[in-house]
């Protein structure tokens, strides 16, 4: 017997396959974590599996690397014309205005149409944005539109992160 294996200056390795109950993997993970470190005796540990963390991020990344094979066609550019909301109109103003015919492109149902559309074919867009006073352009996917809070989250294919845009921000799709 090799004699470095026998001396371990009561340093102790297992392996062990441990089951806690909790409502999600994170959960169960973070009380994992807090039990190892709580103790004074376990000085190191190595978690090899059981970690479900990241999973929806990998899975974005494999969707977005599919869909760009597979991506032949361009978008054809989107202006955004946001609606006005009856908060921002004065009281006063009640009347019927009639105004130019908007052109199918410009009215706020088709472009949030176009916008779901995007979602739904986890198309390649390129988006320009004002943000902070620059402008912006990036090539990236729309994960999420909220309608109700006027924003939209995009994931960025060059950089790899996720950032969301009010709509107001955005100048147009191409």
């Amino acid at each position: 017997m090799d004699k470095k294996l026998q001396h371990t200056d009561g340093n102790y390795l297992f392996n062990v396959d441990i089951l806690i109950n909790a409502r999600t993997n994170p959960l169960a993970l973070q009380f994992l974590l807090e039990m190892l470190n709580s103790s004074d005796k376990v000085t190191d540990f190595n978690i090899n599996s059981g970690l479900e963390l990241g999973r929806t991020i990998d899975n974005l990344l494999r969707s977005a690397k599919m869909a760009l094979k597979n991506d032949s066609s361009t978008p054809a550019p989107v202006s955004i014309k946001l609606p006005e909301k009856p908060a921002d109109k004065p009281a006063a103003k009640k009347a019927h205005v009639t105004t130019p015919a908007e052109t199918p492109a410009e009215t706020p149902a088709d472009v949030f149409g176009k916008i779901r559309q995007y979602i739904k074919n986890n198309q390649l867009v390129r988006l320009r944005a004002n943000r902070h006073g620059k402008q912006v352009s990036m090539p990236c996917r729309i994960l999420n539109f909220d309608e109700a809070a006027n924003s939209l989250s995009v994931y960025h294919v060059d950089e790899k992160q996720v950032y969301t845009f009010k709509l107001n921000e955005i100048d147009e799709f191409l």
